[in-house]
Formats: C-alpha cells, sequence, structure tokens
C-alpha cells in the first residue's frame, strides 16, 4: 500500500485520513471517508477494509449499533462511506505487522453511505490480471490501485524535488507556447487548424527549443519548464503522442557547467525518492567510444560484455571475410561470452543480427580440445594463437565475430550484446548507472532524401577543432551534443548551441536549406542571434521514463495518469474521434477517406439550429 507521508487532507467530512491512524490515536474518536475496499462477515460482525489514498485500515462494525450494521451488510467493492468510530489495539494475535495501520482498529458507531458503485470490470487491488486495454477504458478505477497511485505521487514528488533544485540554481520557470509555428525538428507534427487564418495552421510544439533559445537572447540566463511536448511519430513502450520533459536552458556555459546542474538535480531527486546517494560525476564515453565497445549510444555499462577491435590482428589474414573487411576500410570487431550456446540458439543470434542489416554472424566456440567452428579450418594457426594469448579463454567461451563497415559491424554485436543480456539476465554490476555519451556527429547523410540532414537537432554547435572540415567532410565533424544514460536508457538529451548566426545559417546550408527556406522556418531563431546571442546551452530530461525506471516500471504508460495506447487512442476519453461537420465548415477543411476517390466533408453530427 502507498507509504505517502500524512498530507494535511482534513475536512468537514473526515478528521484524519486512514494510513494516518497509529497507536498514538487510541481512544480517539475520528471521522474516516473512503472506498470499500473489502468487507468480510465473521460471526456476524463486519470488518470493513477503509482505503483513501494514503492507505488502509481496518473498520470493525458490531450488530449493537444497529444502522451502521445494517448498511454494512449491503456495501460492495468500491462503495464510498463516512465512518465515525472509535480508535482501538487490536487484539493480541490479530495485528498485521505488514499494515501501516496493523496495530489498530476502528470500532464504527456510525456509517453513512456516500455514493455506491457499479459492479466492477476488474478488481481494485495491487495486482490486476486485467487486460491493459481494460485497464486504460476504466482508467478511473485503475488509478485506485495502490501500485498506480504510488506512481503518481512518486512522479509529483519527482516534479517537485525538480522544482525546488532549478530554482536553488537561480532558474526561472517560464511556460512557452502550446500554439506555434511547424519546424523540421525530427517528427511529424500535430497541426491545429486556424479558424481566424483559413488554409494555415498552428503545430503543437515538438519541444520549447527555439523559444527556450530565445529566452536567452533575451537575457533570462537560466530558464525551466516542466514542459509538454507533441511528436506525431510510431508508438511504442517508452513513446507516447503527448509526454513531458524537464526542459532547461543555461547561458553562458560549457558542455561540463550542464553536466554538473543535472548531476546536482538528479542526485537530490534519488534521495528524495529512493533514499539513494548517487556518486557524481557520472562517467562520460564518447559516441566512437561507446559504440566500439558497446555497439550502441545509449549503453547499460552494468554487465560488463565489451565488444573487442580486431582489425589489425586479422588484417594480413587469408580468411576471406575478416582480411578482406580489415584491409578494405571496415572492422573485424569481436564480442566474447562465458556461456556454452547450442548450434540452435546460435543459428537463432545469427536470425537477430541479420534482421538487422548484418551479413551473417561468424562465431567460434571453444571446448576441451580447443577452437571448434566452421570458420576455424581458413583462420591461420597464428590468428587462432594470437586470440588465445589475447582473450584467454577457457571451454564454454564463445567468440561472436562482425566484419563489415565500422558502423554495420558496432550495430550488429550492439544488438547481440543487448539480446545476450537480455536472455542471460547476468547480476548487474549496480542498481544505478549513469553515463554521459559525447561527442555525436553533428550530420548524417540522409541516402532517401539525398542530403545531410541533423544528427539530433539542426542547432547544434559543431565542435570548434572540427569546423575546418564542415564543407569538405561533413561527417566526420563532431558536435556538443550529449545524452545522458540510466541503465542502457536514454533519459536526456542536450547540446550547446549555435550562438552565431552564420555558423547557424551555415549548417542548415549544409542540410540543403535555401537562404529564403532558411528564414521560412527558422527566421524566429535566426533574427534573434543576429541581435548578440550569448554562448547557450541545454538539456531535457524525459520525466516520464526517469519516473518509469525509479519505480521499476516498463512502460511510462504506468506513471501517466491518462495515456494513449500504442495507437495513439485514449480509451477513456474515445479520442481520437469524429468532429462535427459544422466545425470543419468553418475550419474550411475537407477530410479525404482514404478508399474514396475524392475528398468530402466528413458528416459528423448534426448540431441544433444556432439561436
Amino acid at each position: 500500500m502507498s507509504q505517502e507521508k500524512s498530507p494535511k487532507l482534513a475536512t468537514s467530512l473526515r478528521t484524519h485520513c486512514c494510513a494516518e491512524l497509529d497507536a498514538t490515536h487510541v481512544g480517539a474518536r475520528v471521522r474516516l471517508a473512503g472506498w470499500v475496499h473489502s468487507r468480510r462477515d465473521h460471526g456476524g460482525v463486519y470488518f470493513l477494509d477503509l482505503r483513501d489514498r494514503t492507505g488502509l485500515v481496518q473498520v470493525v462494525v458490531n450488530p449493537e449499533e444497529a444502522e451502521a450494521f445494517l448498511a454494512a451488510a449491503k456495501l460492495g467493492a468500491e462503495h464510498v462511506v463516512e465512518v465515525d468510530g472509535l480508535v482501538r489495539l487490536r487484539p493480541e494475535g490479530m495485528k498485521n505487522p505488514k499494515l501501516a495501520t496493523g496495530e489498530i482498529e476502528v470500532k464504527a458507531e456510525a456509517l453513512k453511505v456516500l455514493n455506491a458503485s457499479k459492479a466492477l470490470p476488474f478488481e481494485v487491488s495491487e495486482r490486476t490480471t486485467a487486460l491493459e486495454e481494460t485497464r486504460l477504458k476504466y482508467r478511473f478505477l485503475d488509478l485506485r490501485r495502490p501500485p498506480m497511485l504510488e506512481n503518481l505521487i512518486a512522479r509529483h514528488r519527482v516534479a517537485q524535488t525538480v522544482r525546488r533544485a532549478l530554482d536553488a540554481e537561480g532558474f526561472l520557470e517560464i511556460e512557452t507556447p502550446i500554439l506555434t509555428k511547424a519546424t523540421p525538428e525530427g517528427a511529424r507534427d500535430f497541426l491545429v487548424p486556424a479558424r481566424l487564418a483559413p488554409g494555415n495552421f498552428y503545430a503543437l510544439p515538438q519541444s520549447p527549443q527555439i523559444f527556450k533559445q530565445i529566452l536567452m537572447v533575451s537575457g533570462v540566463d537560466r530558464y525551466f519548464q516542466l514542459a509538454r511536448a507533441f511528436r506525431d511519430e510510431d508508438l511504442r513502450a517508452d513513446r507516447q503522442p503527448e509526454h513531458t520533459q524537464i526542459d532547461l536552458e543555461m547561458s553562458f556555459v560549457q558542455e561540463s557547467d550542464i553536466h554538473a546542474l543535472v548531476e546536482r538535480m538528479l542526485k537530490d531527486v534519488f534521495r528524495e525518492a529512493l533514499g539513494w546517494e548517487l556518486a557524481v560525476p557520472f562517467p562520460q564515453l564518447e559516441y566512437d567510444e561507446a559504440m566500439l565497445r558497446y555497439g550502441s549510444d545509449k549503453p547499460d555499462l552494468r554487465y560488463g560484455l565489451e565488444i573487442s577491435d580486431c582489425t589489425e590482428l586479422f588484417r594480413d589474414s587469408g580468411f576471406k571475410v575478416f582480411g578482406e573487411a580489415a584491409r578494405g576500410g571496415g572492422a573485424v570487431r569481436a564480442l566474447v561470452v562465458a556461456h556454452d550456446f547450442s548450434r540452435a540458439e546460435i543459428d537463432k543470434l545469427t536470425d537477430l543480427v541479420k534482421k538487422h542489416g548484418a551479413k551473417g554472424l561468424a562465431w567460434i566456440k571453444w571446448d576441451e580440445t580447443g577452437p571448434n567452428s566452421p570458420i576455424v579450418k581458413f583462420l591461420e594457426p597464428a590468428k587462432i594463437e594470437a586470440l588465445k594469448t589475447r582473450f584467454q579463454p577457457r571451454p564454454g567461451h564463445h567468440f561472436f565475430f562482425a566484419a563489415d563497415q565500422a558502423p554495420a559491424a558496432a550495430a550488429c554485436l550492439g544488438v547481440l550484446r543487448r539480446e545476450l543480456i537480455s536472455r542471460l539476465k547476468p547480476a548487474p554490476s549496480q542498481p544505478w548507472s549513469f553515463l554521459w555519451v559525447t561527442r555525436f556527429p553533428l550530420l548524417e547523410w540522409a541516402a532517401d532524401e539525398n542530403r545531410w540532414t541533423f544528427s539530433h537537432n539542426p542547432f547544434t554547435a559543431p565542435l570548434e577543432e572540427d569546423m575546418g572540415r564542415l564543407d569538405s567532410d561533413p561527417a566526420s565533424v563532431r558536435s556538443h551534443q550529449y545524452d545522458l544514460v540510466l541503465n542502457g536508457v536514454e533519459i536526456a538529451s542536450g547540446s550547446i548551441r549555435n550562438h552565431r548566426a552564420e555558423i547557424q545559417r551555415r549548417i542548415l546550408s549544409l542540410m540543403g536549406f535555401s537562404p529564403e527556406e532558411q528564414q521560412a522556418q527558422f527566421g524566429l531563431l535566426l533574427n534573434a542571434l543576429d541581435y548578440g546571442a550569448p554562448p547557450h546551452g541545454g538539456v531535457a530530461l524525459g520525466l516520464d521514463r526517469l519516473v518509469a525506471l525509479l519505480r521499476g516500471e516498463d512502460s511510462i504508460r504506468e506513471v501517466i495518469a491518462f495515456p494513449k495506447t500504442q495507437k495513439g487512442a485514449c480509451l477513456l476519453s474515445e479520442a481520437p474521434g469524429p468532429v462535427d461537420a459544422r466545425l470543419l465548415k468553418e475550419l474550411h477543411i475537407k477530410v479525404a477517406v482514404p478508399g474514396t476517390a475524392a475528398a468530402r466533408e466528413v458528416p459528423g453530427t448534426a448540431l441544433p439550429p444556432t439561436p
């Protein structure tokens, strides 16, 4: 049950909260109000578990209190009641050490039913077997369950801790617009038609990015908000069409200033939420090293399993697969695992990496007689001996190899590493593992569009030492982009921004935006940068993801009060849904229904005549 500290919630309908009562209240007359969690008939005496936000307390209803007894006889689960009674100690042998109020009970003197409940679609309890669709449809019941209430309480505490921490650091909480202009930031925008400007649309913000940079140009110096962000993208467990981020921006800073600020804030969050003292500073890895050692830009460092580069070892090898990759500018990399895999298991792992673009998966099994694999006959004895010297394999060890261009080899073994951790379930080295990943590529090639595009966002500053290659070799230019990873999950992303307009325009030009397009899509920011913008940078932490990790939840839907399904639907409100034809007409909108030859107005529901 919830361990929430008792808030001051006394009203005319209650003097105390349920879980507030303990042995110090023995002899006191109290009035409680809440939901009937359960009712038990023990030989003509009713025992009720009464529940409110704070937890449970046992109420005893005896026959001598005739009115209360008759009312209790008709109670069902989730009826809302008011109870007046006397707090007393439970009899010896009847105490419940698992319950916060397990030493006491309330002897009812009066009981009033404030509201009844229909038969429940599922039980309001610690655990439920109800399908998620049912839970979301009846979210008002699901949120009564103690674990869900505890998730909301934890989210509240994290949010308030963040506010206190940032206020102490001199930040101002400032709201940015929800109705804004569409800009290319990586995902599709949700659009809102503008009735007063027919044919034009607002966009819901994917992030407050441009406005928070403008606040820095405005001299605010330090801004934050718990910002709502909207992205029309395919969903999964850690994605929602609308989510909340702890968004902040700072002026006159370098990366180290922002990292240290976030670490101080998270120390406060973990201390308040878990009583856990985080060790700071967090470790850092540059992007290239993270990809080399773990095959991922968000590695979980709690499990070891580092990837090793064997390119030089096989550069002169006669084994065609390895030798050609090494001599052709590619890479040969190995992942050594202390586990004896069957051939069937290896085949499944090979199929997995192929689904992620790998050409195949070479392997060597080490047993009592030495190396055993279809590729051993193609490898020179000197190469086998070199592997043995370097890795010191023992019987039961498996070598998995990827030979390809470096990004493909990294991706192949990164997928394999994550799968092996999931399958083998090794014990983590620690409960919480933070990592800053830095120096991401500034740009990446979008082959489908035949142009350069941003790696993270179009406003990230390149490293000064790489600026000379911006035009000649854009792929090699590193950036001041950084991500924060917790237990293999990206929980934050940020960067130092381009505060000089000429550099920002130059990068947008590399991405194929003409001067006219730059002004049309980014003029709001570019105009501001022309008027003395300070060096600045920031970061956004996913509040939903952070709370989900703190609570041990696999899906962020469990820590959002009213989430959407993986298809973007709210089963509680039945959104999205059709709108009235008159509204569409006022907005000058016609909808092309899939499968029809032409657009037509969506009929909607008829409205009564306008007075």
